[in-house]
């Protein structure tokens, strides 16, 4: 089974307008409201392509109730712990570009943290394990390696955080970790243009304990450094983005699909590629019917 972790989900409130006037009334075209956070969006792209998973994290009141019936809708199993908090609702504006307003969402107690180590610990060798997106108030920088370590021997952990949590969580050695080119430059501190240097830093993340680097490299594809040492490179397939929003995330779906069918390192990159792709190329999280079709392309 796998299950994704998302700290501080939300239900996402999107709505498009034609003009959008400061300090004054304006009209929506069309809106519609989704669940949000990354781990959940792992969740939803690997529920469309056929592979079951369990939404794990923490949700409340009304909202948090909304953010699991969209959920259980999508086909995933919700097994969240409940806070006194109510789920955050962000909202996205789109007209022309996007201007988003994000809650700060729940705080969290040691009490809450506990209680979801304890529905990690209850996961099986062969389990994969995804860790992703920000982190809410109450919970410290070493969460991450925390709910890592809280895993049993033989689980699959990923990761997809930015800055110190990640860097934390090296130590525990994760099966794969997926930064972008910016996150990459923000984690050392540096600029990094060419991929003989994307590889070189990859290889560092390697060195600090990840098993297997992923660098999402937007419309350039992405890069591999896998557990062998082995750096595969892919080609993005060519469309136009209408959403970049979860692409990162529908890459992660696309890797682990892939990757529990066929254990190969170069086909589940290509078959990630296609699944991000897929999804940048759409209004929301991608169906399976294009994700395939890019895949054929490439």
């Amino acid at each position: 089974m796998i299950y994704t972790v998302t700290l501080n989900p939300s239900l996402d409130y999107v709505a498009f307008t034609d003009t959008f006037d400061f300090c004054k009334t304006n009209r929506t075209s069309n809106e519609y409201i989704v669940p949000g956070g990354k781990g959940l969006n792992v969740s939803i792209l690997l529920s469309r392509l056929g592979t079951a998973s369990a939404a794990l994290g923490f949700s409340g009141g009304f909202t948090g109730d909304e953010l699991e019936r969209l959920l259980q809708k999508e086909g995933i199993n919700c097994d969240f712990v409940r806070v006194e908090d109510n789920t955050r609702i962000n909202v996205k504006l789109s007209s022309g570009g996007i201007t988003e307003f994000n809650a700060s969402g729940i705080s969290l107690n040691c009490d809450k943290i506990n209680t979801l180590k304890e529905k990690i610990k209850c996961l099986k060798s062969g389990d994969w394990l995804c860790l992703s997106g920000s982190i809410p108030k109450g919970a410290d920088t070493n969460i991450y390696k925390d709910l890592s370590q809280a895993a049993p021997q033989g689980v699959k952990v990923v990761i997809d955080a930015i800055g110190e949590p990640l860097k934390a969580a090296l130590c525990t050695e994760p099966f794969l970790i997926k930064p972008n080119r910016d996150e990459l430059c923000d984690l050392f501190n540096t600029e990094i243009k060419t991929l003989k240097n994307i590889e070189a830093y990859a290889k560092k993340l390697k060195a600090m304990g990840a098993q297997n680097v992923l660098v999402s490299l937007g419309s350039d594809g992405a890069l591999l450094l896998d557990k062998d040492g082995k750096t595969h490179l892919q080609k993005a397939p060519k469309g136009t983005a209408l959403n970049t929003v979860a692409s990162g995330d529908s890459m992660i779906a696309g890797f682990i699909h892939r990757y529990t069918e066929t254990a190969d390192f170069a086909d589940s990159l290509k078959f990630a590629c296609s699944a991000g792709s897929a999804t940048a190329f759409s209004k929301w999280i991608a169906e399976k019917e294009l994700v395939y079709q890019l895949f054929e392309t490439l």
